[in-house]
């Protein structure tokens, strides 16, 4: 539903810079304290009644008010945190490859117990394009990746040379596009020499991404998305996801965003 021609011309509040190009967006800045906003911010905040990008600080303040944010709530519970985001498929049946998160002295055991090699290791929180992310071969492989990463995320590793990434913000697929490995990598991500390819992408691809941003209450995510033995599964929810693939697709984000925002589409 749209806004109101008077809440059209009334610009948007936002905390993070991420909409700091925007036209129609004060962006104020993340202040741990809140008495140092001045006295006009302050009030800025407080009578908006939507925040956008409010960081994961305020998110949870906002949320505990009753205020409106964008992203949601939802989403800053889940950033760059792969075990809720695991849990959460598991619990509203997303489809997703085998993943356990394991803890303890006997990780080595139990991680053999319910994995052949090969397989994926990640680090579990806190990390983003692509970096740790391993393909662990054989025990030398798990050793060293035990050594320095704790609690051990393990998934499934599904032999593909490319996944999709599918943008979702607000309730729609702004945009979806192939990555495409690099020949000496399994990992398709740009930031470490993948590549974007706009070949079409199907539609059960995009009805996915957008049941699982519905069930998990996410409303501004990457989400990507591989296909394997005809089946699609999710891989894992990005939400602070690149820009790459928009620009390779002549897509102006800021603009885009500005557009949704007057809209009353975020």
């Amino acid at each position: 539903m749209g806004t109101d021609n008077n809440e059209r011309h009334q610009p948007a509040v936002a905390l993070e810079r991420r909409l700091r190009d925007c036209r129609n967006v004060i962006t104020l800045g993340v202040k741990p304290n809140f008495v140092d906003y001045g006295p006009k911010e302050r009030s800025l905040i407080i009578r908006a009644k939507k925040i956008y990008y409010p960081s994961p600080f305020y998110a949870d303040l906002f949320n505990a008010m009753g205020k409106d944010t964008f992203p949601s709530y939802h989403n800053y519970k889940c950033v760059q945190d792969k075990i809720k985001q695991t849990a959460l498929f598991e619990m509203t049946g997303i489809p997703h490859p085998k993943t356990r998160v394991f803890y303890g002295r006997r990780q080595w055991q139990k991680i053999r117990d319910h994995f052949d090699f090969p397989f994926v290791a990640k680090v579990a929180r806190g990390s983003a394009l692509g970096k740790g992310v391993f393909l662990i071969r054989n025990s030398d492989d798990l050793k060293t990746y035990l050594a320095r990463c704790h609690p051990a995320y393990i998934q499934a590793y599904l032999p593909v040379d490319r996944d999709i990434r599918l943008v979702v913000i607000g309730r729609q697929v702004v945009h979806a596009y192939w990555r495409i490995a690099p020949p000496d990598d399994f990992r398709t991500n740009v930031a470490v020499g993948g590549t974007v390819s706009l070949d079409p992408v199907s539609k059960t691809a995009i009805d996915l991404a957008l049941e699982t941003a519905c069930r998990c209450g996410w409303d501004d995510v990457g989400l990507d998305i591989c296909q394997y033995n005809g089946k699609y599964y999710v891989l894992e929810a990005n939400m602070k996801y690149g820009k790459e693939g928009f620009r390779k697709a002549g897509i102006d984000y800021v603009r885009l965003m500005e557009q949704m925002i007057t809209d009353g589409e975020i």
